[in-house]
């Protein structure tokens, strides 16, 4: 009977053994260690991040909310510049993976929850990102996750030079279905100005309702779930 431990560490192995699948190991690295270094040194500095919503929109309020909690706002940009730093070397890659998945999880259930086209799309593709980093280092978190006195098996071939194909055809249809789909599968978005969310609903047949959702939002700056909620039940009375 096979082992299926020693099918995933096989696979594991041919993985790691790809020089492409290695340029995209140091791709996601680099690319998350950068985005995470960037916005935590704006929070160590104590500037607000993404300055341009206005206080009463729902990520807005959020984030203005936080930028006032003190040194626990600084203690959120600390943790993400030591996510990206441990990211840059090999020996902390997987601790600094960890931390990192603990807070863009966080961020993309947040972007979630409030239809923020900022970041939706990006959050996604980080969290998936974050998960290839912990895939790679599998070698590593099986003994956190698995108990087995099995010995590491080897792989003797040479580095393989062959350009995974099915696997890079996957990313590039994932990234694809993310931004479709998280950013075309709400009825609404409340957008991040006024303008921009009224410009959704222009000539169509809810373009009234649509103004109040978002005078609702923007103007009122009304909780998110109530503003939806009126929408529905005035689009339902109109339909009726």
């Amino acid at each position: 009977m096979i082992n299926p431990i020693f099918d995933i560490e096989q696979i594991h192995l041919r993985v790691q053994a790809n020089r492409w699948h290695k340029y995209f190991y140091i791709f996601c690295r680099v690319t998350l260690a950068l985005g995470f270094f960037i916005a935590g040194m704006v929070k160590i500095m104590g500037e607000r991040f993404a300055s341009g919503l206005s206080e009463v929109h729902p990520m807005g309020a959020y984030l203005e909310a936080l930028h006032h909690t003190g040194y626990y706002y600084t203690f959120i940009g600390i943790a993400q510049v030591v996510a990206a730093l441990l990211l840059l070397w090999n020996r902390t890659v997987l601790i600094g993976a960890l931390i990192y998945l603990s807070i863009i999880v966080n961020i993309w259930i947040l972007s979630l929850a409030v239809r923020f086209e900022g970041s939706l799309v990006s959050s996604t593709l980080m969290v998936l990102a974050n998960c290839y980093l912990i895939c790679w280092n599998f070698d590593r978190v099986k003994y956190l996750l698995i108990s087995t006195k099995a010995n590491k098996p080897k792989l003797c071939t040479p580095e393989a030079k062959k350009f995974p194909i099915y696997f890079f055809s996957g990313v590039i249809i994932t990234i694809a279905l993310v931004i479709v789909v998280f950013l075309w599968s709400f009825e609404i978005m409340p957008r991040n100005s006024l303008a921009d969310c009224k410009k959704q609903f222009v000539n169509k047949e809810n373009e009234e309702i649509g103004f109040q959702f978002c005078e609702c939002v923007h103007r009122m700056g009304s909780p998110l779930d109530l503003c939806i909620e009126q929408f529905e039940i005035m689009s339902k009375v109109k339909s009726n």
